[in-house]
């Protein structure tokens, strides 16, 4: 049996693997620049199947436009054309005219290449997060632009930012998350499209921001002891003696309480003993986060030699 079959969607998330691995995947590109505009030349002649029965002028230029609007997509290049022509008004000869400003007229707002289910979600996205991340802002408020004005919703643009706060500028400027999520707040009061605005606000910021990924490297190390020792007990001196049997069985007993000591700071032992005072955070050299290093270095020196 053969099956032959054709998805707008990407069929690593559509078609069921087994399926997928005994097919011969033919990915459709987006027509160029040059096959638009032969068949738009086709469908401006084409008496039969075209507009050629209308007596239209449209010019070189003007059908650059329409190709160069369509996208690589030849049904929306003739839409284009076709809604041009209904618009354009004829002269007393019957003839009519098609220039660049009937053409936007009917492109109007057309409907951007982004579906927020397939590829063209994923692919926007994943730019604007690189783009930040590149510290790039015009180019992170280019692919912004693109989500929002094709429809996405802003508060899934907003929640991208504030996860990109904190999973790669984090301490090395911690004002970000505050402003990201200062955006998500403001977009659900003033709604759209004035919500564009904090959006952008805190896209330019975030772009510009210093980047420290220690977020994300920092939960990846203590995960990784968590799995490898798993549910190690709580040493007794943190467990909290909120109960006569508690206190009974040493919880809580020799816990040194930090404001008791000088600098607010004592010598403690915080981890069970099987992880060996391990350093899963490491500071970057980046913005607040170059301070944040040094304190830290300080001490972790205070801690060893207290021992």
């Amino acid at each position: 049996m053969i099956l032959v079959g054709a998805t707008t969607e990407n069929p690593s998330f559509e078609v069921n693997a087994p399926l997928l691995s005994r097919a011969k995947v033919v990915v459709l590109k987006p027509l160029s620049q040059e096959n638009l505009r032969t068949i738009i030349d086709r469908a401006l002649a084409d008496p039969r199947r075209g507009l050629g029965t209308e007596s239209i002028e449209c010019s070189e230029a003007t059908r650059d436009l329409v190709a160069a609007q369509a996208g690589g997509d030849a049904r929306q290049a003739l839409a284009t054309l076709e809604a041009a022509a209904a618009i354009a008004q004829p002269d007393p000869q019957g003839r009519k005219s098609i220039d660049s400003k009937t053409i936007e007229e009917a492109l109007q707002r057309r409907a951007l290449l982004y579906d927020k289910a397939g590829d063209q979600h994923y692919e926007v996205v994943s730019a604007f997060i690189k783009s930040m991340r590149g510290s790039d802002p015009d180019a992170a408020v280019y692919w912004m632009a693109r989500m929002l004005e094709a429809g996405e919703d802003p508060l899934f643009v907003a929640r991208r930012m504030v996860i990109f706060a904190a999973e790669d500028i984090g301490n090395a400027d911690p004002n970000a998350l505050r402003v990201a999520m200062a955006a998500t707040d403001a977009v659900r009061f003033v709604g759209m499209p004035e919500g564009h605005l904090p959006l952008t606000q805190a896209a330019l910021y975030l772009a510009v921001a210093p980047k420290s990924n220690t977020a994300v490297t920092t939960y990846a190390a203590a995960k990784a002891d968590v799995e490898k020792h798993g549910a190690l007990p709580v040493p007794l001196h943190l467990r909290n003696p909120s109960s006569a049997l508690g206190r009974s069985m040493d919880f809580g007993k020799e816990y040194k309480y930090p404001h008791n000591y000088q600098g607010h700071f004592v010598v403690e032992d915080y981890l069970p003993q099987e992880l060996k005072d391990p350093h899963y955070y490491q500071p970057s050299n980046s913005g607040r986060e170059r301070d944040i290093a040094e304190r830290l270095a300080t001490l972790r020196k205070q801690k060893k030699s207290g021992r």
